[in-house]
């Protein structure tokens, strides 16, 4: 956390102590200490997402406790109605109904106007795989190994409808929030996410990998990608924390088959 920040915060509601400010400014304070907490107080940044969801829960907060008794409502309600209905607050009351919808509208305007700027350094899209993994105490050949079930596809076409169909129970159970209900990487999840999950429908993606390469990326997640695959702020969780092997290997068949895609062979090394 930002120090400097933090003790401003706090001396700041120390001064409001000090002067015994009514409830409606300590509500108003607790608001915007938290808001500046929480947008300029970590080093590393914390997703506009994420706080709007934070803000949200405090705002109901502060309702919930300044109107959990008569005196309190009473207490903030008065200094309200007295700003709305004097005449000497006529001017300020007038300038605050200009400048809410105005400040609505700037922050629109920003947020529509941001430069599209290159990250620090350069990510590569589909980084290089390791030799093998680890998943579940079991050792898993990226290089040699395939899909398990694949070859069920011609040697027994129904259990591998089975495997297909299972991988779909998986899918929109766990992947459908960010990788869409159309693969198409376009989730309910996808705005809060750096880079967008990828869109398994695009015929540039998985054609081009190996199923040993998704499994890799699957079981794995952000947290095991290689350095060269950064910058790297994504919430896609090492699923073998949560899928068993068989899951995400029948996933990966369903996304092959819902996008009529066929995975990439294995290459062998040219030697002389």
């Amino acid at each position: 956390m930002k120090i400097p920040l933090v003790l401003a915060v706090a001396v700041a509601f120390a001064l409001l102590r000090f002067l015994r400010v009514n409830l409606l400014v300590w509500a108003a304070a607790w608001w915007v200490g938290i808001y500046l907490l929480l947008r300029f107080g970590f080093t590393a940044p914390i997703p506009s997402s994420v706080i709007t969801i934070y803000m949200g829960i405090l705002s109901i907060a502060l309702l919930a406790y300044v109107s959990s008794s008569e005196h309190r409502r009473d207490e903030v309600s008065g200094p309200l109605v007295r700003f709305m209905t004097e005449k000497r607050y006529t001017a300020l009351l007038t300038a605050t109904v200009v400048a809410i919808p105005a400040l609505a509208a700037a922050n629109v305007y920003v947020r529509m106007n941001v430069p599209v700027e290159p990250p620090l350094f350069s990510r590569t899209v589909h980084p290089a795989s390791p030799a093998d993994i680890t998943v579940h105490d079991k050792r898993i050949d990226l290089d040699a190994g395939a899909n398990p079930f694949r070859h069920l596809e011609t040697s027994d076409p129904q259990q591998f409808r089975a495997h297909v169909e299972n991988g779909r129970r998986v899918y929109y159970q766990n992947c459908v929030f960010c990788h869409g209900d159309n693969l198409a990487g376009n989730g309910m999840f996808v705005h809060g996410l750096d880079p967008i999950p990828t869109n398994f429908s695009d015929k540039g993606t998985i054609p081009m990998l190996r199923e040993t390469f998704l499994f890799w990326r699957i079981s794995k997640g952000g947290p095991g990608l290689p350095d060269e695959g950064g910058p790297w702020d994504t919430a896609m969780p090492s699923w073998e924390k949560f899928l068993k092997e068989d899951e995400m290997w029948d996933a990966i068949l369903f996304i092959y088959d819902f996008t009529a895609s066929r995975p990439r062979g294995r290459e062998e090394a040219a030697t002389k």
